[in-house]
């Protein structure tokens, strides 16, 4: 009988280290949005770092320029009340939206068109090119010389920008449908206008809906350039009247207001964009 001692299996080996960046990796919710406090808490500290809480004469950055995150946060109550800040921001909100009605009206059917037909594609396709490389500041004074300073003017310059955004975005919209899915149409016998409203809008909608709800989150960019040409209604004109007169510290609450606006009602929209297309993956 033999006195050796049997080997002991080998020890499994260590699974490999996962990489903390992973292509295309899915996050769960908290994680997603723990990542991006990070962010919006480094720059709070500098800006407290930057500007602190002490006299003027030793801080890095004079008040007048930039004031504290405490100071703005103080100047809350004075916004609120002297300036009217709810009664602006509905007004602003709601020359976003009559100029995003106006500009989606315009642009909807003749980017369908485009996309739909080769020929009207070629005849409007500078004109779209020409609005791609337009600057979007430069149509104030247009619109300023053909509509004054009124409130049609603030209106017309939203939905121009609209239109020149959204005429692209649903021309490529249009062009991703499978041509397979026309020539399907036609086999079982459908007609010009069944084609491009059964076939190519049914399937392009969410992609379009998509392109109208990132439109009009830009407008809050665009509502700032009509209202700060003078002093008015709006958020546009807290600004300048801020900027002019002071207190400095409501210029930076009325961008935070903005920023909120914009992001409640882009969950909005997002939130019509999953109930409307609950079969789109990518929108969940």
């Amino acid at each position: 009988m033999s006195d050796a001692t049997p080997t002991p299996p080998p020890a499994p080996a260590a699974a490999p280290r996962r990489p903390w960046l992973v292509v295309r990796e899915d996050l769960p919710a908290w994680q997603s949005w723990a990542l991006g406090t990070v962010p919006i808490l480094l720059l709070l500290a500098l800006w407290w770092l930057l500007t602190g809480s002490g006299p003027a004469e030793g801080r890095l950055i004079s008040p007048t320029i930039l004031p504290s995150p405490l100071e703005v946060a103080r100047s809350f109550p004075s916004l609120w009340f002297d300036r009217a800040l709810t009664r602006n921001a509905m007004i602003s909100l709601g020359r976003v939206v009559a100029g995003f009605a106006v500009g989606v009206a315009v642009a909807f059917p003749l980017g369908l068109l485009m996309g739909a037909f080769t020929k009207i594609k070629a005849t409007f396709n500078p004109l779209v090119v020409f609005g791609a490389y337009l600057p979007i500041p430069a149509l104030v004074p247009l619109t300023l010389s053909l509509l004054g300073t009124g409130e049609g003017q603030k209106v017309g310059f939203l939905a121009l920008a609209f239109a020149i955004y959204l005429v692209p975005l649903v021309v490529v919209a249009i062009d991703q449908v499978d041509e397979v899915y026309l020539k399907t149409a036609y086999t079982l016998g459908a007609s010009r206008w069944q084609a491009v409203g059964k076939v190519l809008l049914a399937i392009a909608w969410p992609d379009v809906f998509r392109a109208l709800r990132l439109g009009f989150g830009i407008g809050w960019s665009y509502i700032l350039l009509a209202e700060m040409v003078d002093i008015g209604k709006g958020v546009g004109g807290i600004i300048i009247m801020s900027q002019r007169r002071g207190p400095r510290e409501h210029i930076y609450l009325v961008l935070v207001v903005i920023v909120v606006l914009a992001f409640v009602t882009d969950k909005l929209w997002g939130w019509a964009e999953r109930r409307l297309f609950p079969y789109r993956a990518d929108l969940r």
